[in-house]
């Protein structure tokens, strides 16, 4: 079992990171898990195991974050606040600690009217900020939210999600500032189409000096297709696709390869941004597209892979 974050040394050993994505399934069969994390091991440095993606019930992400760990992958469990109360929440994260799990990204969760029972009920007992805040004592302080000492306390590297194009933008870098007051170790943006937003949001972040107090993994999103870009830009709500880029796909010979082609730009401009420490690669049931985006991106071999 590892004794800490993978993750966090090499962030503070001032690498250049990458993470990547690993969905479970609608099953309770672990085959699919087990299968991505070999086919993707070494091409990313962690993997954020998602919990309940698009509102959709799956394989629990604690569960598929074991069998990470045990094809020899480092995953970044997510929690939802929309499924648990901050019972449920500190349970799970002590059974995370105990399995080997060392990083959590704190998240609200999708709302459940996109998913396929809409008619459930959200809990939504704490934020994602507040989420943040309870994890923190307990990992630094060994103490339950409600006081009560934690006989082994757990270790993890704290992470949470940010939106750059959510307007208004300066609202955004103060619910920013909040998350990492409460302790956020590291953050991960939603998927950048829009270059020039994320520069303008990217100056205010520098301006206050967020890029100093924690690590900004900047997301990237391999488009496959028109279709696709054309749905990021109509349906996802907090997205920002540039009418440039629909034409680029929409004008494309080979959608797919245009879509590598686009994200290999970003990476490389996102690159050249002070404070980003690297990129969250989203594959979005494209997975077999990590490999080459990160090969010819020049991001291999990973650094634990040199080690």
């Amino acid at each position: 079992m590892i004794d800490g974050s993978s993750l966090q040394a090499l962030l503070e050993a001032g690498e250049f990171v990458v993470t990547s994505e690993i969905g479970p399934p609608k099953s309770a069969d672990g085959g699919p898990v087990r299968e991505k994390a070999r086919m993707l091991k070494g091409f990313a440095d962690a993997f954020n195991v998602t919990d309940n993606q698009t509102a959709i019930v799956r394989m629990s992400s604690l569960a598929a974050s074991l069998f990470c760990i045990q094809e020899g992958v480092e995953p970044i469990m997510q929690m939802t606040c929309r499924d648990r109360n901050r019972l449920a929440m500190q349970s799970e994260m002590l059974g995370a600690a105990a399995l080997g799990v060392r990083n959590m990204l704190c998240i609200t969760g999708d709302h459940q009217r996109f998913g396929n029972q809409p008619e459930s009920r959200n809990v939504f007992d704490l934020d994602s900020t507040q989420q943040l805040m309870v994890f923190r004592r307990m990992c630094d302080e060994g103490e339950m939210w409600c006081g009560d000492s934690i006989k082994v306390p757990p270790k993890m590297f704290l992470g949470a999600a940010a939106n750059p194009f959510a307007d208004p933008m300066e609202m955004g870098i103060i619910r920013l500032n909040k998350k990492v007051c409460a302790g956020a170790d590291f953050i991960q943006t939603q998927a950048i189409f829009d270059l020039d937003r994320f520069r303008e949001w990217h100056r205010l972040l520098v301006s206050k000096g967020l890029h100093e107090r924690t690590h900004i993994l900047a997301g990237v999103l391999p488009l496959r297709s028109y279709k696709a870009a054309r749905f990021m830009a109509d349906k996802v709500p907090g997205m920002s696709v540039p009418d440039d880029l629909l034409r680029r796909m929409s004008n494309a010979s080979d959608e797919k390869a245009e879509g590598m082609r686009i994200c290999l730009e970003t990476i490389d401009e996102l690159r050249d941004l002070p404070g980003i420490k690297g990129i969250h690669l989203m594959p979005v049931n494209w997975e077999s597209a990590v490999p080459e985006i990160v090969e010819r991106a020049g991001l291999l071999p990973r650094p634990h892979a040199r080690r």
